[in-house]
C-alpha cells in the first residue's frame, strides 16, 4: 500500500534517488536553470522551494540543514546570500518548470526548471 507516501520513485532506488535530486537542486541553484525530464523537474521543484524557504529563515541551523543537502558550500553561500534576497517578500513558487517537447532518443516529456526572475545573459550584437 502507497498509503501516506508521496513523490515518484522513477525507476531508482532510494538511494540513487537521493543523490540524482541533491545534484539536480545543486545544479539549480549554481546555474538557476537546468534541462531535465518533465517527471524530474517536478519532484526537483518540492525540495529546491524548500531550500530556499530555508534560506529566508537565515538562521545557523537553517544554514546547516541546507548544507546537509546541497552539496557544494559555494552554492550554500550563494543561496543564502543572494538568492533568498530576491524571494524576500514572495510566499512560494520559486521556481518555474517550461515544457519542451519530447526528448529525441526516447520520447521523454523534456521541461526546463528556472529559477523565477533569471535572466539569461545573452551579449547583444554590437552595430558599427
Amino acid at each position: 500500500m502507497r498509503h501516506r507516501n508521496s513523490g515518484r520513485k522513477l525507476g531508482r532506488t532510494s538511494s540513487h534517488r537521493e543523490a540524482m535530486f541533491r545534484n539536480m537542486v545543486t545544479s539549480l541553484f549554481e546555474h538557476e536553470r537546468i534541462v531535465t525530464t518533465t517527471p524530474k523537474a517536478k519532484e526537483a521543484r518540492r525540495i529546491a522551494d524548500k531550500m530556499i524557504t530555508l534560506a529566508k529563515r537565515g538562521d545557523l541551523h537553517a544554514k546547516r540543514q541546507a548544507l546537509g543537502y546541497i552539496r557544494s558550500r559555494d552554492v550554500v553561500a550563494k543561496l543564502f546570500d543572494v538568492i533568498h534576497l530576491q524571494y524576500a517578500d514572495r510566499n512560494g513558487g520559486y521556481t518555474r518548470i517550461i515544457q519542451t517537447g519530447v526528448r529525441q532518443g526516447d520520447a521523454a516529456p523534456m521541461a526546463i526548471l528556472e529559477l523565477v526572475g533569471y535572466q539569461e545573459n545573452v551579449a547583444t550584437p554590437v552595430e558599427s
